[in-house]
């Protein structure tokens, strides 16, 4: 069943990184990421309500359960890493073409495995030294791409952007495996949702300040964006919380999910380098299957 979530996760989040696009394209980062957590917070406040109501019994699997003032911090802390990683991804994906950004984004459980050899003292063994070997090879081939392209790493700050949320996307990813087991998946999703509006208020509001700032324009596609990652975050965080799932596998099958923006920017955007940057694409997803095979 585990895998049957992660699968509907990975279709949730490839559509999602559509729908940040064009609802991005002439519009304000800001704006845009504080109305998505604003649309997010109210799809899930019914959930939170009819918990607190005692009209979803606590085996539903919508149930939020109640979490301690300690539980809350750590919550927010979640918050904070999250939204520090969306409000740079949202820049790399309006600026950046899919092509680039979704292939990249696409590496992130090997930064998670990493971080896990570096901060839990985990030993790669030799299928996992296989996968990073041919993600880090994947890596070093789209930096040339991006750089025949004009985005190079040294003189293109939407590069280091849509970097430092990878790295960021990957300390979530390290962080939510310490909150499953000591926090009920559902608070998580609801609580760190409510957070990230009351945390992206003062940005917007501190960046509308400036004098090139872009106005906020409402689209549909917006609604999209929240739907679409509640959706995945749902099923995700459910997948985790069974015995015998496995985290590599997992996150292996939510990255698949890029092939759906990588498709998108290569057939109606009409990105340039498609043949090879599918190539390299094609080589990361095969550095996550070994990652997965090292694993399970």
């Amino acid at each position: 069943m585990w895998i049957l979530l992660a699968i509907l996760s990975a279709l949730c989040l490839g559509c999602y990184d559509v729908s940040k696009k064009l609802s991005l394209q002439g519009n304000s980062v800001a704006g845009v990421l504080l109305l998505s957590v604003v649309c997010s917070s109210l799809l899930l406040a019914p959930f939170l309500l009819l918990s607190r109501l005692g009209l979803l019994s606590t085996d539903s699997v919508l149930y939020v359960a109640r979490v301690g003032w300690s539980e809350h911090v750590l919550i927010l802390l979640k918050s904070v890493i999250v939204l520090s990683s969306w409000f740079l991804g949202y820049i790399a994906i309006k600026n950046l073409p899919l092509t680039i950004v979704s292939p990249v984004n696409a590496t992130r459980p090997m930064w998670t495995l990493l971080g896990a050899l570096l901060l839990f003292g985990e030993r790669l063994n030799a299928w996992q030294w296989a996968g990073v070997t041919v993600i880090i090879f994947s890596f070093f081939a789209f930096s040339l791409i991006g750089k025949k392209e004009g985005y190079g790493l040294r003189d293109n700050r939407y590069i280091w952007c849509l970097l430092l949320a990878m790295f960021l996307g990957a300390a979530s990813g390290l962080y939510d495996k310490y909150l499953m087991r000591h926090i009920d998946h559902n608070a998580v999703q609801v609580y760190y949702t409510f957070y990230q509006t009351l945390l992206m208020i003062p940005v917007f509001l501190l960046m509308q300040r400036r004098k090139d700032a872009v106005p906020t324009q409402w689209r549909w596609w917006i609604v999209g964006i929240s739907v679409l990652l509640v959706m995945s975050d749902f099923f995700y965080l459910l997948a985790l919380t069974y015995p015998d799932s496995l985290i590599a596998v997992i996150s292996t099958t939510r990255r698949c999910g890029v092939v759906i923006p990588f498709l998108y920017g290569a057939i109606v955007l009409h990105d340039k380098n498609t043949l090879s940057k599918a190539v390299c694409l094609g080589f990361v997803l095969l550095g996550m299957v070994f990652l997965m095979l090292g694993t399970i």
